[in-house]
């Protein structure tokens, strides 16, 4: 199977190479992973369970039923880590960000902030039926500094701020952004709307200053967009 070549192995097998790195390592203290909340909220029963929070994970014969090979993937590499680090006595913590959005730091547009872009530009021919969380990548970078240096972080941290479905991302930017094209029609894909909610609590009770809200975050990356040339 291509995915399975071409996402789904090498997610896993490059987790377990960083791990077995560690194994081999005397002075490691702490292995800080990223994840995804993609390894949280796909299940069927999101909507009567939320807030999902870290116990949570995702169901991979839902994520196999709805082709989604991305959260697959993730939920799979970060539970071979999980197992992994107990079995080797790996200190783990583990960050789930949401969609991260923000300025941009590479030269080219990530893989997540191209989705953005090409809806404000209206180049895709349509926003996806998507409902997620979304967060900025400032909180994202303050919450790995954190469970890194704080002692007393342990297990997984979802970071993430308000969730939304795609349709009302795409209204707030034509709002705020009208002289743009925008993409005006949702996709008919499945499995990815349900409707959930996401416990921050614990990382924010760990020391995390409250996160930078939905306008703060698409202001900082739409205006990165027009510095860069993108827009």
């Amino acid at each position: 199977m291509l995915l399975q070549k071409t996402l789904i192995d090498p997610c896993v097998n490059g987790t377990m190479n960083v791990l077995n790195s560690c194994k081999k390592s005397s002075t490691l203290k702490r292995l800080v992973l990223t994840s995804s909340c993609s390894s949280i909220r796909y299940r069927e029963d999101a909507p009567q369970i939320s807030p999902l929070n870290e116990s949570h994970w995702s169901d991979l014969q839902y994520c196999q039923k709805y082709n989604l090979w991305y959260a697959y993937a993730k939920t799979k590499a970060e539970k071979e880590a999980w197992r992994v680090a107990e079995e080797c006595g790996i200190d783990l913590v583990v960050v789930n960000p949401s969609f991260v959005v923000g300025p941009l730091l590479a030269p080219q547009p990530t893989s997540t902030l191209q989705i953005i872009l090409g809806t404000v530009k209206g180049m895709i021919g349509e926003y996806a039926n998507r409902r997620l969380g979304f967060v900025h990548i400032e909180d994202v970078v303050g919450a790995h500094i954190l469970v890194m240096e704080e002692q007393k972080a342990s297990g997984r941290y979802i970071c993430s701020n308000s969730v939304r479905h795609m349709s009302q991302i795409n209204d707030l930017l034509r709002t705020k952004y009208p002289s743009y094209p925008h993409e005006n029609k949702c996709g008919n894909q499945q499995g990815e709307d349900i409707p959930h909610s996401l416990d921050t609590s614990k990382i924010t009770q760990l020391g995390l200053p409250p996160l930078k809200s939905l306008n703060e975050m698409f202001d900082d990356c739409i205006q990165s967009f027009q510095e860069k040339g993108f827009l």
